[in-house]
């Protein structure tokens, strides 16, 4: 029944253990190398600090924190430090929580923690007579982890540990991953084999796997986890049963073990499918009956599941439409159920008809989830979140910020972004996205005025909500290297450090992953580096030009296709006929989608001269001879930008021969293989569209380059 047994009770009744399975190589480990320091300078100074280690609580997330600094100091120093149960005249490192232990010799003012929130820690030297301790104090024993794992990054980046006063919040509360993994195994989306969480329509019993994957989360600090497809079917739909939720309790055994909360995606017609009630209607008094019961039950298994993550009424998912109810009827009547628990409902706001005539110019998917959601502003309770894509389309190479954000002052949001690489090259090119999450973080909306950043709005601070953050896609699966691509693994780090501070730089990101990836070489560090911040727009360059999208084959999204999309048989997707190309997206003549930002943006997008070129395509419909700011007509930008991108993949390929013998074979050699399949097809992106658009506006290029 309702809170019939604590999470205290629950966890003496469980075992979980904190024992390592053995590193399975470089490609496995990620950034978790903790490879052996062989500096005398580096490799003196860390020993002096980390002989020693006390830990005087007890607790599974502490044990984790506990197991990974002894992992980590044993790898990187060659000696297991002396595990303490309490202070000694010693130089030692400390890791606690403020307030359950007599860690801080009130020699920290106990004011910085009342300004954290509960992810939060300090990691502080200070003198004890003529001994030193390094202090990795978290507010609750989450923070205690995250401090454990910032104290292993600050090592592997050689960063000096003498004179640290560090205090560090995160920004997004909530910070999570949702897995498209399906029980059969296979991965929506997925580009790095199969699922580790499902095999043969049953949860794995190979847990290792997910234990290692649980670590490389925390390390940057996800706190959160949706371990099933958005796109539930018959077979998922059961994982709130009894016939699944075992299996499913054991792998949040693993997660909370590592601060992270377990999330399902549920098919909103569960109470048809598995509940034998003739309806899911959301008023109807035993459909909430029957959604209280099944949450008490998950309850039962999970003392703190996080809740259910929902995609209703889109690409043929059922949803509150059926009975004439709408969005917020449909996510209130769950999150009633949750709400005595703490669970939270994450609505997705990727909401359209896919089956409408995009014939129709006055069509326009691109409004769709504002049109749906805004007028509900206020509806929703207060524990649903609205989960917004990056932009108002799908995770394209360049679409500008979705106008969803910042829109509904009285209703939380979460933003959502996609790490595994559905558009932007499948993790068989390169394509480094964190650059791109960071314009959509800073894009100002200017909902309240100047300074309304997405950031402001997901993080709670512009509108104090109360419950937001930032998720995406996962782009992980069974392969060895866990990505598919090796470099691949930049884009889940540069994801959670970017969900915990929005204001790091893509630079100091894509530092801090080389380094720990790769080492210390300054060429592998200067080249890997330039190859990640020059890769998504070398991607750009030879696929899709002037924020178009979309010019894929149909169904698997990968290669190009100009008019091959599955919902654009009439080409509504760029409307090129022999004049122009673009979509007018104006409110004077065209679908009026500007009109949905708030000034100052809505009078940019529509003005043709103040219109950024990079966006031009996706809010006008020009001429082929309409000339860019940067002096070029869009059919030699076109042509340029595709003759440019593959000499640019070639150059990501030298760049990447430079290092032969500085990498690992393994990892070298997988990372050829994808750049040169890279090449092969940058290649032909160049020429199909090159020669697409030659033949619709038979004009030439000015350089007269061969193009077929």
């Amino acid at each position: 029944m309702r809170g019939e047994i604590s999470l205290e009770n629950y966890k003496e009744n469980r075992n979980v253990s904190n024992e390592y399975v053995p590193n399975h190589g470089n490609e496995y480990a990620c950034w978790l190398q903790y490879n052996k320091i062989k500096e005398s300078a580096w490799m003196e100074e860390y020993k002096t600090w980390c002989s020693n280690l006390v830990v005087v609580e007890n607790s599974e997330v502490i044990n984790s924190a506990k197991a990974e600094l002894l992992r980590g100091i044993s790898s990187m120093l060659g000696f297991n430090p002396s595990v303490l149960m309490e202070p000694q005249q010693k130089t030692l490192i400390m890791l606690g929580t403020i307030g359950k232990t007599d860690l801080l010799d009130n020699r920290i003012n106990k004011q910085e923690f009342e300004h954290l929130n509960p992810d939060g820690y300090v990691i502080k030297t200070v003198t004890v007579g003529e001994h030193n301790r390094l202090l990795l104090i978290g507010k609750t024993e989450k923070g205690a982890l995250y401090a454990a794992f910032h104290l292993l990054r600050l090592m592997q980046t050689r960063k000096h540990l003498h004179n640290l006063d560090i205090i560090q919040n995160p920004k997004n509360p909530l910070r999570m991953i949702n897995q498209w993994d399906n029980m059969d195994g296979s991965i929506e989306r997925g580009y790095a084999g199969k699922s580790i969480f499902y095999e043969n329509n049953k949860i794995t019993t190979r847990l290792d796997r997910i234990k290692d994957y649980a670590r490389l989360l925390s390390s940057v600090g996800i706190n959160a986890i949706a371990i099933n497809n958005v796109n539930v079917h018959q077979v998922e739909t059961k994982l709130t049963t009894s016939e699944f939720l075992p299996d499913v309790a054991k792998i949040a055994d693993i997660f909370r073990a590592y601060g992270i909360r377990t999330f399902l995606s549920i098919n909103y017609a569960s109470p048809i499918q598995i509940g034998n009630l003739p309806t899911a209607d959301p008023l109807e008094p035993k459909v909430r009956e029957w959604w209280r019961e099944r949450v008490e039950e998950i309850y039962r298994y999970i003392p703190d599941f996080g809740g259910f993550l929902v995609k209703a009424d889109s690409e043929h998912r059922p949803g509150p439409f059926t009975y004439n109810r709408n969005h917020a009827d449909g996510a209130n009547v769950i999150a009633e159920a949750l709400n005595p628990f703490g669970g939270l409902v994450i609505w997705r706001c990727f909401v359209y008809n896919c089956l409408q005539d995009w014939r129709d110019r006055s069509t326009d998917r691109a409004k769709a989830a504002y049109d749906h959601f805004k007028p509900l502003d206020g509806k929703f309770l207060d524990n649903v979140i609205l989960q917004i894509k990056n932009g108002p389309m799908d995770f394209q190479v360049r679409e500008p910020v979705s106008p969803l954000f910042g829109a509904m002052e009285n209703t939380n949001q979460m933003l959502e972004f996609q790490i595994t690489q559905e558009y932007t090259g499948q993790q068989r090119h390169l394509c480094y996205l964190v650059p791109q999450w960071k314009e959509v973080l800073d894009f100002d909306t200017f909902a309240k005025g100047e300074e309304s950043t997405v950031k402001r709005i997901v993080d709670g601070s512009l509108f104090q909500y109360s419950n937001c953050g930032i998720t995406a896609v996962s782009n992980i699966g069974n392969d060895t290297n866990w990505t598919g691509h090796t470099l691949a693994q930049a884009n889940l780090y540069g994801y959670g450090r970017l969900t915990w501070d929005p204001d790091l730089s893509s630079e100091e990101i894509t530092d801090e992953w080389v380094r720990q990836t790769f080492g210390h070489d300054p060429l592998v560090v200067e080249q890997i580096g330039k190859m990640l911040m020059d890769s998504w727009r070398i991607y750009e360059n030879y696929t899709s030009p002037l924020g178009i999208g979309w010019m894929v084959n149909p169904g698997h999204h990968y290669g190009p296709n100009v008019d091959g999309y599955e919902y654009s048989v009439w080409g509504t997707y760029h409307y090129a006929d022999c004049h122009g190309i673009g979509v007018n997206r104006t409110v004077k003549d065209g679908t009026g989608y500007t009109g949905q930002y708030f000034p100052p943006n809505a009078q940019i997008y529509e003005s043709l001269e103040s219109c950024p070129d990079e966006l031009l395509l996706f809010f006008h419909h020009v001429p082929y001879t309409h000339r860019l700011k940067s002096g070029k007509t869009v059919i030699q930008h076109i042509y340029d930008t595709h003759f440019d991108g593959v000499e640019q993949a070639e150059g990501l390929k030298q760049r990447w021969t430079s290092l032969k013998g500085k990498i690992d074979d393994a990892r070298y050699d997988s990372v050829l293989k994808r750049l040169n399949e890279q090449i092969e097809h940058a290649r032909e992106w160049r020429d199909v569209i090159n020669t697409y658009f030659y033949r619709k506006s038979g004009i030439p290029d000015e350089q007269n380059r061969t193009i077929y």
